[in-house]
């Protein structure tokens, strides 16, 4: 028995959360294609690929096509 008191770090305490997502395997590979040449993470990659399509996010109302 150990007489040390360990305590775990809880997810997400750094300010991210944890997500799952099932992609395509031709997505996958073009994400290791980028990860490969630019010797970022997967979650860095996916990341920065987020934050530029949300930025430039358009939604379109379909009653407006009406």
């Amino acid at each position: 028995m150990s007489d040390k008191f360990v305590i775990s770090q809880l997810r997400g305490e750094d300010g991210t959360t944890v997500v799952t997502a099932r992609m395509p395997d031709r997505l996958v590979q073009r994400l290791e294609d980028v990860v490969i040449k630019t010797g970022r993470s997967r979650t860095q990659v996916i990341i920065m690929a987020l934050d530029y399509a949300l930025d430039r996010l358009e939604i379109e109302d379909k009653q407006e096509e009406k």
